[in-house]
């Protein structure tokens, strides 16, 4: 048992109704936020020696024992994920100090930031199945406000879209569950996954198991993803941001630790169809990407793309290939905050995100190219920046289990991105300058440093790789092995 564990839950969602309360009080707001930031990073940082040293840690609320009471388990992939996003939706909300505007921070753009982070914390931890959805529910409620919060017509329209996706599959994400539990009678997943190793996965438990697939797929925008470009493109450069970074990352997480721990017996027909929808969306996400012209497409387009390679890694279902998926999720968070961000700040200083309308951003901000410059070379898997290492093992993931298709796919794909993301940076830095300092829409005091620090993680996430190996390898054997995250949550005792 282990304290620690409810922290990361507790720290925001306590931080975010205090800040309520001084609505008005900007400073205050920003400090709170950034220590809760802060101290969610120590403790995630703790909780990851500690899981290397004792194992998976678990904390069972109220003092019920599994599977009876609310099971809160961190294991090493859950406990990186918590580390990686609580450092990027920190980097964020220091962009957000000056350019979110004040109006939208006195109209609670801090403690809705905490509320989402609490679901997406939640997420991460929660070891019953019904928690969760009550989890994912904290963080879409909480993000319906942030993606409307300013009123903008696009605002408005793109909301309506976005919240009417996230319904229904909420609604079909209640129907899975109520599935789930006629059928096995518990909600708690490391009691599922005996249950259903002692009843096999047969007809219905798999009809089931795709419905889920379905629902984690609409959240993650695998292959359903046509709600995402408007959406992503609508809030604030600061919004889009913690968007981008972490709110698909929460459905890629319920799929990895659904089809680890609860379904993986049929992995020719349950991962196979997960492979086959990543391959999907890699080449349509590509396609968006290369087809557009304005900056905000093509970043919103090279979210999906990501989504889609990332689920390869577990659709091979080997050690090699969630390897590789861990490395290049935690890869993804960070790079994916750092796009949004660099490209928020071009559009910010020129006033449009039409590529036809920018030139020579270089010339007066070589700062700002040069980081665009490694974060595209990083985005694509260039060595020896973060992507690389992700890509590699997910391809050598893929080929170890016969995907040759969907490993050589996804290599293409990638140098897609690599043309899509290159052309922000020959149009918009590269060329003859028009725009002085004097004529820019904005200014990037005060903003370059959370780009900076991000610039710096995607460097030493490739270079050091070496020295998250371990991290990366016990969080993939962990996902191999689902018998070590049942031992965790019973601790020994006869499973009922």
């Amino acid at each position: 048992m282990n304290n620690l564990i409810i922290l990361p839950i507790i720290i925001p969602l306590i931080a975010g109704m205090i800040m309520i309360v001084f609505r008005k009080n900007i400073l205050f707001q920003r400090i709170v936020s950034v220590l809760s930031m802060l101290l969610i990073s120590i403790v995630a940082f703790l909780m990851i020696r500690q899981i290397e040293a004792k194992g998976i840690q678990t904390l069972q609320l109220g003092g019920w024992e599994a599977p009876f009471g609310v099971s809160i388990v961190a294991d090493m992939f859950s406990v990186l994920l918590l580390l990686t996003s609580s450092i990027v939706a920190l980097c964020c909300m220091l962009f957000a100090f000056k350019t979110i505007g004040k109006d939208r921070e006195e109209f609670y753009f801090y403690p809705l930031t905490l509320f989402l982070l609490t679901g997406v914390n939640g997420s991460f931890l929660t070891g019953d199945l019904f928690n969760l959805y009550v989890c994912f529910e904290v963080m879409l409620i909480a993000s319906y406000v942030l993606i409307s919060l300013g009123g903008t017509k696009l605002q408005l329209r793109e909301s309506l879209k976005y919240i009417l996706v996230n319904i229904v599959s909420s609604f079909l994400f209640l129907l899975a569950i109520a599935y789930l539990y006629a059928i096995t009678g518990t909600l708690n997943l490391a009691h599922l996954s005996t249950r259903i190793a002692e009843v096999g996965q047969g007809g219905l438990i798999t009809t089931v198991a795709i419905l889920f697939i379905i629902v984690f797929s609409m959240k993650a925008a695998l292959f359903l993803f046509f709600w995402l470009p408007g959406s992503y493109s609508a809030p604030p450069t600061a919004i889009a941001a913690i968007f981008a970074a972490l709110l698909t990352k929460v459905g890629i997480y319920s799929l990895f630790r659904m089809f680890t721990l609860v379904f993986y017996h049929e992995p020719q027909i349950t991962h196979l169809f997960i492979g086959i929808l990543g391959v999907l969306t890699m080449i349509l996400g590509a396609i968006g990407a290369i087809a557009y012209w304005d900056i905000k497409k093509i970043l919103t387009y090279n979210v999906i793309v990501g989504v889609g390679f990332i689920i390869t890694g577990l659709a091979s279902y080997t050690v090699e290939g969630f390897r590789g998926s861990i490395y290049y999720l935690i890869h993804d968070i960070i790079i994916k905050a750092l796009l949004f961000l660099i490209g928020g700040t071009i559009i910010y200083l020129t006033g449009t995100s039409k590529l036809k309308e920018i030139s020579g951003l270089i010339r007066t901000h070589p700062y700002l190219g040069w980081m665009f410059f490694i974060t595209s070379l990083s985005i694509a898997g260039i060595p020896p920046l973060s992507g690389f290492i992700g890509k590699v093992f997910i391809t050598r993931g893929t080929f170890e289990a016969g995907y040759y298709w969907i490993g050589g796919i996804g290599l293409f794909t990638s140098l897609m991105v690599l043309y899509s993301v290159m052309k922000i940076f020959m149009n918009g830095f590269w060329g003859e300058g028009y725009l002085s300092k004097e004529m820019e829409k904005g200014t990037t005091k005060g903003i370059m440093l959370p780009i900076g620090i991000l610039t710096i993680l995607t460097i030493l996430l490739g270079v050091g790789a070496e020295g998250i190996y371990n991290y990366i390898n016990l969080a993939a054997e962990n996902l191999m092995n689902p018998t070590a995250y049942i031992e965790a949550v019973f601790q020994g005792k006869q499973i009922p």
